[in-house]
Formats: C-alpha cells, sequence, structure tokens
C-alpha cells in the first residue's frame, strides 16, 4: 500500500478523534508503551475501554494523522503487544483486542491500529493502578460518578451455545452408563441430598443436575453424557478429545481419539498418560523422594477444563493432549475469558462470565470442574509443592495453550523458593518467568526489586545476589549478571594495545561469551556497540580509513 492510499485509508475510517479514536506518533515504543501515566500507550487503552473501546492509531501525527511511521519497535510486535497490554491493564479482556500492522510499500513507514475492546460489565480498565478517561485532547483520572456507572452496569447475557436444546434428542439418545456416573458424582458433590438423588428418576434427576431444562436435551447433555452416535445432534461442533504421544524427535508414537459421552471417556483418556516416576534428593536427606511426574489433579483439571471452555460453536475443532518431553501441552478453541492467568490467580475467585455457562455449571454439579479461580490456582500450588515449573498458558491464535512440565529444572533454586515462607504464589510465578527468560510486566519488575529479589534491566534481569547466595546459585549469578561496562572498555583497550586495530566483530567474538547469559545475541551485540562509542567519544579509540578501531594516541 503507498503512503497515499494509507492515508486515505485512515481519513475515510478514522476520521476523527474521539472517545473511540485516538492519534498518536508514539515514534519510539520503548517507554511508550508503558511510561508515562497519561501520556502512554496503556493509559489510552484504559481511557479507550472505559467507554466503548474503539482504536489507538500509533505512529501517526496528532491532529494532522500525518503518517510517520513508528521508528523504534523495542521488543515489541505486533503479535506480542496485546499479551504485554493485557499484562499491564487490570480487567482489560483478550476478546477483539489485537493490532493491525501496515507498512507503506513507497516510503517504508509502519503504523499499528490497535483495537481496544469495551472493558466488560463491572469491570474498568485500570493502568498504573488508574482508571482513565478521555477529556478533550488529554487523560484525567476517572471520576468517580462514571466510575460508579460502570461498577453498577448489569451483566451482559451472552448466548450460551451450551444451553441450546437439540430438538430432536430425547432420553434415550444419553448413555444409561454415563447417567449412573453422573448421579454418583452429584452425590459425591452434595452428600446432603444423597438419599433425596435415589428417589429420583432419570428426568428429575437431569433436570435437577442442571444438564437437562424441562426434560429437554441440551447440547451439554450430549457432550456430556450423549451416547456416541449422538454426537451428529451438535454438528457441526464436535465433541472430540484426541491424546498423542509423540517421542523426542516428534514423531508420533501413539494416539487415541474419544467422542462423547465425555464425562466417561475422560477417564480411558487420563489412563492413557504414562505419568512416569520421578526421583530427586529432598533437602537435608540422602534418601530420594519419589513422585509421579503429574499430580493427577492437574491433568484431570486441565483436560475438563479444555472441555469447559472450548468454543464450540467455531464448528469442527478437536481437544488436543500431547505428551512429549516431560511435558503435557492442552489446547482448546476460544480466547482466554478472565483475560490473562495472573487476573485470576490474584483474584482467586470466581469468574462471573462464562462462554459456555450451561456447560460449566452441568460439570461442576457432575463433580468435574471446580470453579475457575481455585481449580487453577490449585495445579500452580501442586507443581510449587513439587518443586516443578510452574504452568504456562499461551493465548495466541485463537486458542488456549497450558503445558505443564514434570519434572525440575534447577533443584536448588527451585527448592528454595517452594520452602521460603515469606515469598507469596505471585512472587514464585514472577521469578519462575525470569528464570525462564520471560517478560513479566513493569509492576511486576518494580514488585521483585522492592524485594531485592532480581537486578538488571528491563530485558536483561536476572536473580539478586542476595537470592542467589541463599539457593547456592553464587556461579550461576554471575554467568547471568556477566561482566561490567568498565570490563568490556578494558578488554577492547587492551587488545589494541597488543595489536593495534580490528573491527568491531573482533570484539563481539572475544567479549560476547563473558557478556550476560540473560541478554540475547543482538542485545549482546549492542551493548558491544555502545561500549566502543563511548571510548570513541571520550577520545580513547577512533577509526581510520579501513573502518578499523585504533587507539587514538596511535592515529
Amino acid at each position: 500500500m503507498l503512503e497515499a492510499d494509507l492515508l486515505k485509508y485512515l481519513k475515510e475510517h478514522y476520521p476523527k478523534e474521539n472517545e473511540k479514536c485516538e492519534w498518536k506518533a508514539f515514534s519510539n515504543l520503548t517507554h511508550n508503551v508503558s511510561g508515562q501515566k497519561g501520556e502512554d500507550v496503556i493509559s489510552y487503552v484504559s481511557a479507550i475501554a472505559n467507554a466503548s473501546g474503539g482504536v489507538l492509531i500509533m505512529g501517526v501525527e496528532d491532529a494532522t494523522l500525518k503518517i510517520l511511521g513508528i521508528k523504534n519497535f523495542h521488543d515489541y510486535t505486533s503479535e506480542n503487544l496485546p499479551a504485554r497490554l493485557m499484562g499491564n491493564c487490570t480487567n482489560l479482556s483478550s476478546e477483539g483486542l489485537f493490532v493491525e500492522d501496515f507498512t507503506t510499500s513507497d516510503t517504508h513507514l509502519t503504523i499499528w491500529i490497535l483495537h481496544i475492546p469495551k472493558h466488560n460489565a463491572r469491570k474498568p480498565i485500570f493502568a498504573h493502578k488508574k482508571a482513565w478517561q478521555r477529556k478533550g485532547d488529554t487523560l484525567i483520572e476517572m471520576v468517580n460518578d462514571r466510575e460508579q456507572t460502570i461498577l453498577n452496569e448489569p451483566l451482559r447475557q451472552n448466548d450460551d451455545w451450551s444451553a441450546v436444546i437439540c430438538n430432536d434428542a430425547t432420553i434415550d439418545d444419553l448413555e444409561p452408563k454415563a447417567i449412573d456416573k453422573a448421579r454418583a458424582n452429584y452425590k459425591n458433590k452434595f452428600p446432603e441430598l444423597a438419599s433425596e438423588v435415589d428417589s429420583w428418576d432419570d428426568a428429575t434427576f437431569l433436570n435437577k443436575a442442571k444438564v437437562t431444562i424441562k426434560g429437554k436435551i441440551t447440547r451439554a447433555a450430549i457432550i456430556l453424557l450423549g451416547k456416541t452416535e449422538a454426537e451428529h445432534f451438535i454438528n457441526p461442533a464436535e465433541a472430540k478429545i484426541r491424546w498423542i504421544l509423540k517421542d523426542n524427535n516428534n514423531v508420533e508414537r501413539d494416539y487415541l481419539i474419544r467422542s462423547c459421552p465425555l464425562l466417561l471417556e475422560v477417564v480411558g483418556v487420563f489412563q492413557k498418560f504414562r505419568n512416569l516416576k520421578y526421583r530427586y534428593l529432598k533437602s537435608g536427606t540422602i534418601f530420594p523422594d519419589e513422585v509421579e511426574q503429574y499430580e493427577p489433579f492437574i491433568i484431570r483439571e486441565a483436560l475438563n477444563n479444555c472441555i469447559a471452555h472450548q468454543d464450540y460453536s467455531n464448528g469442527g475443532g478437536r481437544i488436543n493432549l500431547v505428551e512429549q518431553n516431560d511435558e503435557l501441552i492442552f489446547t482448546n478453541i476460544g480466547t482466554f475469558i478472565p483475560g490473562s492467568i495472573e487476573n485470576v490467580i490474584r483474584n482467586n475467585a470466581p469468574e462471573e462470565l462464562y462462554r459456555n455457562p450451561f456447560l460449566v455449571t452441568a460439570m461442576y454439579n457432575l463433580q468435574m470442574v471446580d470453579t475457575i479461580g481455585s481449580g487453577i490456582r490449585r495445579m500452580f500450588n501442586f507443581q510449587r509443592v513439587r518443586f516443578f515449573p510452574m504452568p504456562e498458558y499461551d493465548f495466541s491464535n485463537g486458542k488456549v495453550k497450558v503445558t505443564i512440565t514434570g519434572k525440575v529444572l534447577d533443584m536448588e533454586y527451585a527448592r528454595a523458593l517452594a520452602q521460603n515462607p515469606q515469598l507469596t504464589l505471585d512472587e514464585i510465578i514472577l521469578l519462575d518467568n525470569v528464570q525462564k527468560k520471560k517478560s513479566i510486566t513493569d509492576s511486576g519488575i518494580k514488585h521483585l526489586r522492592d524485594k531485592k529479589l532480581i537486578e538488571g534491566k528491563k530485558g536483561a534481569i536476572h536473580i539478586s545476589a542476595d537470592l542467589a547466595a541463599s539457593t547456592g546459585q553464587t556461579v550461576e549469578y554471575m554467568k547471568t549478571k556477566g561482566v561490567d561496562d568498565a570490563f568490556i572498555k578494558k578488554t577492547i583497550t587492551d587488545y589494541l594495545i597488543k595489536f593495534g586495530s580490528a573491527k568491531r566483530q573482533v570484539f563481539e567474538q572475544i567479549i560476547a561469551n563473558k557478556l550476560s547469559d540473560s541478554l540475547t545475541d543482538a542485545q549482546k551485540k549492542i551493548k558491544i556497540k555502545h561500549a566502543l562509542q563511548a571510548l570513541r567519544k571520550n577520545g580513547t579509540i577512533i577509526q581510520n580509513n579501513e573502518r578499523k578501531w585504533i587507539l587514538k594516541q596511535n592515529s
């Protein structure tokens, strides 16, 4: 697209700024995504979401819409920006949050159009721990009246796919063994009703358990209790689970596909997991401790969550479970309704909105799932007490992907974190991400710094000296911390004293492996480049006619 065509497109679709549309240059994203309160990207996301949703156009001149382009993207991409925003904007939903990426073919200027969804009912969007709103051309902290209006909104009732009646289906299309299992589970869930349940006929029980509606067969009933041949009632949706075992070379070694009634079939799928024994030495003893690689609750919870939150309205699509390399990977179609896993862990409370509320209620009554807050939090805690890495969630490509690791990555580090009573689960999750070299929010970084748990600049964070000492990781700490700028400059000047001249690539070969392990190869090259520039500016080195660095005193 030519620049003139892109400008025409913008003027046609986003002709003026208002509560639904904002134009901003934001040519350098380094400090503009999460930076100055009331002026950065996350503040505008909060303000637009707290109105009725809209767009933030980045890379254009404010007031004129002239295309300037984003010059410095830092480590942001159009793919990772939504997830980074959700980490910095409390209550921000992933539904409808995405970036359109445009680059002009003639002038090579890039702009982003960030699409921002409206806040969910009763959930204002916060950035920098404040809810924002637009006032003229500026942002202000949300006034109390407007915040109260949001907090008192009626909860939106979305169409519930799982509650739809299958008109031609009857109770004869349900599997009797599944109904018997449902009765047993219901009595375990509600023991005070056990004797009463025995007096109910099947139709009454299914109504009471909220699997059917006034004796009519719902889609939820087919998924959980339907005979295998009854799956056609929910076409084009599928009620299928596929388990795959892969070897270290990613070659499929075994597989299993199961359909409804999923209340029964999840047992067969669960039994396919190998769940080998894992042995390690506990602190203070020479005797090994032996546990299963995966806590059975975690497998059941992750599997049943896939069933409960699958987006069946998308038509075809199976729930997939992959077992490979000491990892279990669960995927289901659909976005993650709570927005971020941090929100679930931090709030530790059931969500008010679900994709399939009727199905979730039925599964809860039949003892298949906990409420979303407590079940997921328990998964994290089970990994914590085993010293295993925290579960990893990926919400890209319209799917929810959960990865469970069945081994200790660093025994001394993990044990010290898990047994430290001063550390909260939130802090362990943040440190888990630091160890895995994953990004964390600015607020998370500040919290860990305040607790003296991490050091280093953003993008090159590592555990602190205090934490390294307490976990026996002093060697790893020094490797991660790397050498300082003074060492880099001295190495450069020492080389030039001995050998006279060199190009930058030579210094990269000499110094790169001594830099912090937390830096990428690109970041290491930039750090060496900055050291060379600093030595040039202070008059220590210059470049000769061959574009090689030499000491100025030798020129």
